[in-house]
């Protein structure tokens, strides 16, 4: 027999898929209420909402109630708990609501002479203000702790008003807007799939919220967040919401090129402009023109890159290689990184203009580990994904998904998914069980957090390199320092560190031709 923390987890998990894919409100609350009276010991539910137009409280769904009762369940504010609820915005757990003199049964629906029934009623509540309540009645039974059922009420009527603030931005008063405004949100759900309009946690909804505001503008935007939080998927996001979505979106990784190639590819060059030049070629800020350029790791730019692109985010013109024809392109900047800024140009490392010029708009996107209630959603979102890839089906438990919730995922929304391919690699049944779980979330798995919740240098099991066999690796992939990282099994920052840390900054200054130190 399942425990009652596992089956509120399954309405928890159910209501988060019910969310991502809604469309009728009314038809999913009832489903989130059927769902809850199903898995508990619940014997009416109802969620009662706020209607400006009249000024009452109406019963938009119940569970339990037949149509005439829930036509009856109308409030003033402050009348009876439910009224009492909205009007003060805190929740109650009434043990038995027989003996409760502000009790109204303004449905009718109980017989307070015959049953003992608890009453738990809590505010549904949007940006501080509750919209309306949701009350359940339960069997009054000795051992059940109603402190217990408040926290679960008070988290299902969170994602409550989560579906009623989707529901709201689909409710458009122009019906041509309303109409172009379900489109736009199919077109989303079809790209970017269900990695944003999944989330659920405050932290997501607030970076959902700034990039509904600044989508619109012309403004440059500076994303913040760790390796594998989803940046780029952001930056589309971005992109799609805006006036430019019909204009070209191209990604440059910075970090990916050394500066001669990462110029040439940023600028263009012509005809003859360096050995191997044989046509000209026009840059990637030229294939952007009316579109958004995305600046991949921004804070891997030499200085004298940094220097041209302050320069073409102030004036939007620049001059191809070999040429002294000044063009001019109309795209918007987003810039992205996974470190300090403002800590590099303390260090002298970034321009303090270029940072000003960038830091316009910042959104950070806060790492998995500080929004784990957005892993279900994610988890159902890899699974149909994987599921039409393997032709497999596969379905966690709730103990699984629970144990997947526990885990801090450093390497974030990337690992996750990483770890849900594995899932379907290796499972041999349908169903992903706790153990499985456990197994593939191994301890080789985890990585070291400092105190302020920075990834460090993560644990190996493979020797660490010496200076000498650092030093080959580069001089065999031309000082290229993320092929070099390839092969000695680290990542483009650990290299990087263990060449600062190691002193070998220099022998990149011998080979572009300059003096050790100059």
């Amino acid at each position: 027999m399942k425990s009652v923390e596992l089956l509120k987890l399954e309405v928890l998990y159910s209501t988060f898929k019910l969310i991502s894919g809604a469309f009728d409100l009314e038809d999913t609350l009832r489903k989130v209420l059927n769902t809850l009276g199903d898995k508990l010991e619940v014997k009416r539910a109802a969620i009662v909402l706020w209607d400006p137009e009249e000024k009452t409280l109406r019963i938009k769904a119940s569970y339990g109630l037949s149509s005439e009762e829930e036509a009856k369940g109308v409030y003033d504010p402050g009348e009876g708990l439910t009224g009492k609820v909205f009007q003060t915005g805190q929740a109650c757990a009434i043990k038995n609501v027989s003996s409760e003199p502000f009790f109204l049964n303004k449905t009718g629906a109980r017989s307070l002479q015959k049953e003992e029934v608890s009453f738990i009623a809590v505010p549904i509540v949007i940006d501080k203000n509750p919209v309306g309540v949701l009350w359940v009645d339960r069997v009054f039974e000795c051992g059940i702790s109603l402190e217990e059922d408040l926290k679960f009420l008070e988290l299902l009527s969170f994602f409550v008003a989560q579906l009623l603030e989707l529901n709201a931005s689909l409710e458009v008063r122009d019906a041509s807007l309303k109409e172009e405004n379900l489109s736009l949100k199919s077109e989303l759900r079809h790209r970017l799939n269900e990695f944003v309009y999944a989330s659920v946690s405050p932290k997501m909804l607030q970076v959902l919220t700034l990039i509904k505001e600044v989508a619109p503008t012309r403004a440059t935007v500076l994303l913040y967040g760790e390796s594998g939080t989803g940046k780029t998927l952001i930056a589309r996001l971005i992109h799609e919401l805006s006036p430019r979505k019909g204009g070209p979106f191209v990604k440059i990784n910075c970090a990916a090129l050394p500066e001669s190639l990462l110029e040439a590819e940023l600028f263009g060059y012509e005809k003859g402009a360096f050995t191997g030049a044989v046509k000209s070629k026009p840059g990637l800020l030229e294939v952007a023109n009316k579109g958004t350029v995305l600046l991949d790791e921004v804070a891997e730019l030499t200085p004298a890159l940094q220097t041209k692109l302050l320069r073409f985010i102030q004036e939007r013109e620049f001059e191809r290689l070999g040429s002294t024809y000044t063009k001019k392109v109309d795209v918007r900047i987003i810039a992205a990184t996974n470190q300090d800024l403002e800590v590099l140009v303390a260090k002298g490392k970034f321009r303090e203009d270029l940072f000003y010029r960038l830091n316009v708009f910042p959104i950070r996107i806060p790492p998995l580990r500080e929004r784990l209630e957005d892993i279900p959603g994610l988890v159902n979102f890899f699974v149909s994904k994987l599921q039409r890839e393997y032709s497999k089906r596969v379905v966690f438990s709730p103990a699984a998904l629970k144990r997947l919730m526990e885990y801090p995922w450093p390497g974030n929304v990337r690992e996750l998914e990483n770890f849900i391919e594995r899932v379907f690699i290796v499972a041999k049944s349908e169903v992903v069980t706790e153990k499985l779980v456990k197994q593939l979330l191994k301890p080789s798995d985890l990585r070291l957090f400092s105190s302020e919740g920075e990834k460090s240098e993560e644990t190996s099991l493979q020797p660490e390199p010496t200076p000498e066999e650092i030093l080959n690796a580069l001089k065999r992939n031309q000082f290229i320092i993320k092929r070099a990282a390839r092969e000695l099994g680290l990542t483009f920052r650990q290299l990087r560190y263990r060449i600062e840390k190691l002193g070998l900054d220099h022998y990149f200054a011998i080979k572009r031709g300059r003096p050790p130190g100059s």
